[in-house]
């Protein structure tokens, strides 16, 4: 009897060291990173912060040439237009059309295209040739103009190919010498194998 008692009480004695073993490992255990109410630590947010506030920087910058570019091709159409008309442009047109839309500015640069086709623009006519959609991506992207050259040379023509667009869809030489039915021609192919991803403002 004596022989039983000891075995239980030497038992119990080595169960009731598990319990200091486990918190004595769990003391000396790396800290796991703690979470406040299951969300990601700081320091993940606030890469992802900085990675949203970059990539909305990106965006605004882009939206910003593309405000900047439109405004200039809806000023130089006005002058086309008034010197067509034998008008003079009133002043503080830029002023002016800078607070509009993109929208607004496509819309009206594809007005103003128009009106320089109807009385006979010779730098400004679409050649009749060119489908309703990439008159209002000429009207935009040049003014109608063939021989129009943007963004330091490297965007030519009508519909401002750059010289690999106009490779890929079978143009040699200098898109902006090309004859405005040639462009046309090719702008629809081109519009028919990529779409209006070309024209990222423009074709919008």
């Amino acid at each position: 009897m004596l022989t039983r008692r000891t075995a239980v009480a030497a038992a119990g004695a080595a169960l009731a060291t598990v319990p200091a073993a486990a918190a004595a490992a769990s003391d000396n255990a790396e800290p796991v990173p703690q979470t406040d109410g299951g969300r990601p630590p700081a320091s993940a947010l606030a890469h992802r912060s900085l990675a949203n506030v970059m990539r909305d920087g990106a965006r605004q910058q882009r939206g910003q040439r593309a405000h900047r570019t439109l405004v200039t091709r809806n000023v130089r159409l006005a002058h086309k237009l008034a010197r067509a008309r034998e008008h003079k442009l009133p002043h503080g047109r830029t002023e002016r059309v800078r607070d509009y839309t993109r929208p607004r500015l496509r819309a009206e640069n594809f007005e103003l295209s128009a009106k320089l086709h109807r009385i006979g623009g010779a730098t400004s006519s679409t050649g009749g040739s060119a489908s309703p959609q990439l008159q209002g991506i000429a009207a935009c992207e040049s003014g109608g103009d063939p021989h129009s050259i943007g963004g330091g040379g490297a965007f030519r023509g009508k519909y401002q190919f750059t010289y690999g667009t106009w490779a890929s869809v079978g143009g040699s030489g200098d898109p902006a010498a090309a004859p405005e039915a040639e462009q046309d021609k090719r702008a629809q192919m081109l519009l028919d194998k990529s779409g209006s991803s070309p024209w990222p403002v423009c074709g919008q």
